[in-house]
């Protein structure tokens, strides 16, 4: 029985999926071996187990390539569930969400599409730039959300709420993400997230006076 066309245009849709996920990582690996400048488009092809002609199918530079990682690194981010529902109280909401945000930030090879911006952001700001809006400031921005709603539910006293999510989010990191990130210490523990998320939580909530529901 033949197979029919929207059937064969999935197969190649998946096999074209799958090619391009194969060149975004053999790229981010030498990337990080060999920095942005140091690897030509013939060693990424190499790295990737693709010949240079279908390297150049998928990416016309290493510029387009190197933004497409930052592209992936915000879609992957999207995946993540937090559950912010604005009805939801808010030491329950931040302890949940603070932990699910550093299991993710700091997941095993979590760190690579972090350090790669970091060498590379200021010769390149608008990479930078972009990964800072569509990864980090992302979920600044849902945070923040969350806790506008409960602020106009009395729940919570807070002036600037951009500010107290990123001040949240800056305090679950501590002692984890930057140890992480310059590969000074492995994946923080779930227990060691947690026991940091808590720390951080008590502070929020003194520091704004949240009331309990």
């Amino acid at each position: 029985m033949a197979a029919s066309p929207r059937a064969t245009l999935a197969v190649v849709a998946d096999d074209d999926s799958s090619k391009r996920r194969q060149i975004l990582d053999g790229a981010r690996n030498l990337f990080l071996d060999l920095g942005f400048d140091a690897a030509s488009m013939g060693e990424i092809a190499r790295a990737a187990g693709v010949s240079k002609g279908t390297l150049y199918v998928y990416f016309a530079d290493k510029s387009r390539l190197f933004e497409a990682i930052v592209e992936a690194e915000a879609l992957d981010q999207g995946k993540v569930t937090f559950n912010l529902d604005p009805e939801r109280d808010v030491p329950t909401t931040l302890l949940e969400f603070g932990q699910a945000y550093m299991q993710w930030l700091c997941r095993p090879g979590g760190g690579s599409a972090t350090r790669i911006v970091m060498a590379i952001a200021e010769r390149m700001p608008e990479v930078g730039r972009r990964f800072y809006e569509k990864v980090l400031q992302h979920n600044i921005n849902r945070l923040a959300a969350y806790l506008e709603a409960r602020v106009k539910a009395g729940e919570a006293e807070i002036d600037d709420c951009q500010l107290a999510a990123s001040q949240f989010m800056m305090a679950c990191q501590a002692s984890l993400f930057l140890p992480f990130v310059f590969q000074a210490a492995p994946a923080p523990s779930a227990e060691r997230i947690a026991q940091v998320v808590a720390s951080a939580t008590r502070m929020f909530l003194a520091a704004y006076a949240v009331k309990p529901v």
